[in-house]
């Protein structure tokens, strides 16, 4: 498996795809902005003008994009990966997207011999810099068993979580569980400040402490330094959120929680904060 085809060079995929290079694998490129894709074109990786070009004559194609519908539109679309791929190819998502959308790309790609993977990941930017990501697969045993050595370059917990879609269904109840960790430690904080606490004080308490998360140390002390930059997009984090409500409603399952932080988001988007970091949420908190 020396040829890879990598689709979607952003925030997350221009260092993933980076490692594969570094790793001695001849890596193919395509992204809708070839501006991001410049460093590793200057690292030796070879550039396609499409998915299908990227996917054409591969062992293996990965995709790290935005949305489901950016999802089946490069794997299902009249030039996209299915349509190009070689039998015998494996073709790995790692966007979070729908699982029944990983189902569908999984049944289309059985019936070219193409072994299909839903991958999603965790660990943000930091992880994906750092080759640390943890990385959740839906699929074939055998095929994810195969592609092992390509993940392990990029991350260093890699899990089978069972059949197709099993991969986003597993990262579904990650974002679920992100978002009431990080409501609470921005409530926690909002709380403080209104009480007229020192609020790094406050957050230099706690988070040694039993309320202590890696949302609050890592994500929402970042808003205490006014640093809202992104390490995940709040607009990302709406989708993924909308991707657990949505499948929680297949699973006849209320999830208040997640759903009052799809809320909050949503206003703070509306309000043109889409772009900033996911620490943003404090903002909905504060007077």
């Amino acid at each position: 498996m020396k040829k890879i085809g990598f689709i979607g060079t952003g925030i997350m995929g221009a260092p993933m795809a980076g490692h594969l290079l570094e790793a001695g694998y001849e890596v193919s490129i395509y992204n809708r902005t070839k501006e991001k894709a410049e460093k590793l074109l200057q690292k030796g990786a070879r550039w396609c003008d499409s998915a299908g070009e990227c996917a054409r004559n591969k062992n293996v194609v990965i995709t790290i994009v935005g949305y489901p519908q950016d999802v089946e539109k490069i794997y299902l679309g009249e030039n996209g990966i299915l349509a190009n791929a070689d039998e015998g190819t494996y073709v790995v998502d790692m966007t979070t997207s729908s699982p029944l959308l990983a189902k569908k790309i999984y049944d289309e790609a059985r019936k070219k011999g193409i072994a299909a993977i839903d991958a999603p990941v965790t660990g943000g930017d930091t992880g994906a810099k750092n080759a640390s990501l943890c990385i959740l697969l839906g699929g074939d045993k055998k095929a994810c068993d195969d592609i092992m050595p390509v993940l392990a370059k990029m991350g260093k917990n890699v899990v089978y979580e069972g059949s197709a879609g099993a991969g986003q269904k597993t990262k579904a109840c990650n974002q679920i569980a992100i978002a009431g960790a990080l409501a609470g430690a921005c409530e926690a904080f909002s709380y403080a400040e209104a009480a007229g606490l020192d609020v790094k004080k406050v957050f230099e308490a706690i988070s040694k402490g039993a309320a202590g998360s890696f949302q609050m140390t890592n994500v929402a002390a970042n808003a205490l330094k006014n640093d809202f930059a992104p390490g995940f997009m709040l607009k990302h984090f709406i989708k993924d959120m909308k991707i657990g409500v949505e499948t929680g409603e297949n699973f006849s399952l209320e999830l208040p929680v997640l759903k009052q932080v799809l809320q909050e988001a949503e206003k703070l988007a509306k309000a043109g904060l889409g772009e900033q970091g996911t620490q943003s949420l404090l903002k909905y908190y504060q007077k």
